[in-house]
């Protein structure tokens, strides 16, 4: 084996290992830096922009949301870390949709192909998607709320302030009880 044939094998391998946590990454980023924010932070949650192509609903925006709980999932159906949260998501929804709980799933692209609005409807109909969903393929809602994970949730209470803060999989069970207690229902 040649130095430089040695050299770019190194340079891969290290591009590979680092890559796994380069923010905004789908996969392994989202799993090696979990994000939670306590309900101590308490920010305005900002209104959707830029959206289009509402799936399963006219357009929301959050002034009309008040008084209702809001879980904000921003996801893209070509990510398997996102396509993973998406029973839980659909889960909460049903358990607690009749109790006040709103789901809008934005679905913000990582890559050309996930633009395509066909291709977003075929995803919501494999995986049983009935709450709504709206495109953000120009990442403004996504850079309205300073994200930079696929999957990201966040739970806005009824007077909107963001209360809770999760990107990655997981939290199933903290992101069931916040819903329950800002509802004030048993989980």
């Amino acid at each position: 084996m040649t130095f430089r044939l040695l050299a770019v094998s190194a340079a891969l391998i290290g591009f590979t290992v680092a890559g796994a946590v380069i923010p905004g990454i789908c996969d392994e980023a989202a799993r090696a830096t979990p994000v939670v924010t306590a309900a101590a932070s308490q920010q305005t949650a900002p209104d959707f922009a830029g959206l289009t192509n509402w799936f399963n609903s006219k357009p929301l925006n959050m002034a009309d949301l008040r008084g209702k709980v809001v879980l904000v999932d921003f996801w893209t159906y070509g990510c398997v870390n996102c396509v993973n949260t998406l029973p839980h998501v659909t889960e909460l929804y049903a358990k607690y949709r009749d109790k006040g709980l709103v789901v809008v799933g934005v679905h913000t692209p990582e890559f050309p192909f996930e633009r395509s609005a066909s291709n977003v409807q075929a995803a919501l109909k494999r995986h049983g998607i009935t709450y709504p969903v709206a495109q953000d393929n120009d990442s403004k809602t996504w850079n309205a709320y300073s994200n930079q994970y696929w999957p990201a949730q966040y739970i806005i209470d009824q007077t909107g302030k963001i209360v809770f803060q999760h990107a990655g999989e997981g939290r199933y069970d903290e992101i069931d009880r916040t819903v329950a207690k800002l509802l004030n229902v048993n989980g």
